[in-house]
């Protein structure tokens, strides 16, 4: 990979209403959707919206996941933003997919953090952290 990380935009139309009004099952999905993609959850939060509509995050090792959702229009936004190698962020977007009961949807992939590094690796963690920081 030649950049820190890999972020995907993701919209679901046409996806179970019910289900992106619930709380308990969009954490659920987007927990298991981190642990599809090969992630290493750190912390999730969850909120409901009155009258409807869940956002939540998941703090993952490998940066997050987050999810806005519009039950309402049958909608929810994911963005998917995973750093390294060892993630692959498309398999949590397929999970969504899936479990959302999406019939349409759209994606954009950014590669994040293009930087040039001459004569060593390009690493989204240092391979040693000094006392003293940087």
């Amino acid at each position: 990979m030649n950049a820190l990380g890999i972020q995907i935009l993701a919209e679901y139309y046409n996806c179970d209403r019910n289900l992106l009004n619930s709380e308990i099952l969009i954490e659920k999905y987007m927990n298991r959707a981190a642990l599809e993609a090969g992630a290493t959850i750190v912390k999730s939060a969850f909120h409901t919206f009155n009258p409807f509509g869940v956002s939540g995050v998941i703090v993952i090792a490998e940066s997050h996941l987050s999810i806005h959702t519009w039950p309402e229009y049958g909608y929810a936004a994911v963005d998917i933003f995973t750093c390294g190698d060892t993630v692959d962020p498309w398999k949590a977007f397929v999970f969504l997919r899936d479990k959302l009961q999406s019939s349409h949807f759209s994606t954009m992939e950014m590669k994040r953090g293009q930087i040039q590094v001459v004569g060593q690796e390009l690493r989204h963690k240092p391979a040693v952290v000094s006392a003293g920081g940087i």
